[in-house]
């Protein structure tokens, strides 16, 4: 008798969820960005609500809740029902590098999150100051052997990707340059402009203009291919280091626990969002590229990189601001 009443309350639950999921969505639904509008991640989720919302027949509304690193957003979304009604923009530093530079997070990257798909990603670009006699990476690699920890770099604050790209840089040549923090990306660019500090790393966009001006001097994508941006800027495979690659990725996520058949849904949605003419053109605008990937495929890169990222994390002895 048991082992019938599980039975009988499994097939309810299942019939229930299947309803569930057919009159899904039948409100609106709320895309949390862990970050203050203007970056990235808000463009980003601005980009594909329009269409998610044609194809849903629901409003989609962004709701920006910055600070702690993106923790504030990402545990908001964790804590959430799982009925596809809140779901997380997630950025891969915060998502894969935040469990190895904060103690006691109140979320886990893998059992508190269901993936929907990846959207985009963001390939960086390794650039000096004019004044740096060094014209490609291996020209770089050996000034900073010569002149171990001299040259300086800059970056958003301890714990971002450029943070956490030349650390791994430096794991992967044996070099020793400085890190010199800024409370965000402007300050860091415009004092490697002013050659206070010589190195940076970043995305195509945030120093196409001083490249072509003259003020910055691009060594290498760190990417598996050249940038449309930056076509005669070398990736860093190219220029002797095939390892030395640097990609931030942009992925929708739902509370564990969401209906499959819902995710389903939000899946077609996100995709169909990509393929629209004024999706691919402003990713285009911002030096971002398009990488669809399915909730599976998307498991696969959170451990992966997880586990990646926080043996450089861990080895770097990084901490987040």
């Amino acid at each position: 008798m048991a082992t019938m009443n599980r039975i009988l309350a499994t097939i309810v639950t299942a019939l229930a969820t299947s309803a569930f999921a057919q009159g899904f969505p039948n409100k609106p639904i709320t895309i949390v960005v862990p970050v203050a509008p203007g970056g990235i991640l808000d463009t980003v989720a601005r980009m594909i609500t329009p269409e998610m919302s044609k194809a849903l027949g629901q409003p989609i509304i962004v709701d920006n809740k910055p600070g702690a690193s993106g923790n504030i957003g990402a545990t908001l979304v964790a804590k959430a029902k799982p009925d596809g009604y809140t779901l997380l923009v997630g950025y891969s530093m915060f998502h894969v590098g935040n469990p190895s530079m904060f103690k006691d997070l109140q979320w886990d990257p893998v059992k508190d999150f269901a993936s929907v798909g990846m959207l985009v990603v963001s390939p960086h670009v390794l650039a000096v100051h004019p004044s740096v006699p060094a014209n490609n990476l291996k020209e770089l690699v050996a000034l900073a052997k010569a002149n171990p920890g001299k040259l300086n770099y800059a970056t958003p604050g301890s714990g971002s990707v450029p943070h956490v790209g030349m650390e791994l840089f430096k794991q992967q040549t044996g070099t020793d340059f400085t890190h010199v923090p800024y409370k965000g990306a402007g300050p860091a660019m415009q004092d490697v402009i002013a050659g206070n500090v010589q190195v940076t790393i970043a995305t195509p966009p945030s120093l196409l203009g001083f490249v072509q001006a003259g003020k910055l001097r691009a060594l290498a994508v760190a990417a598996k291919t050249r940038h449309p941006l930056l076509p005669d800027v070398p990736t860093a495979a190219e220029s002797g280091y095939p390892a030395f690659e640097l990609e931030a990725w942009l992925a929708l996520f739902a509370p564990a626990g969401t209906p499959p058949d819902v995710i389903a849904k939000l899946t077609a949605a996100a995709k169909q969002a990509l393929s629209s003419p004024d999706a691919i053109e402003r990713t285009r605008a911002t030096g971002m590229t398009m990488r669809y990937l399915t909730p599976t495929e998307l498991d696969a890169v959170v451990k992966t990189d997880l586990a990646y990222w926080s043996k450089v994390i861990t080895d770097a002895k990084i901490k987040a601001d």
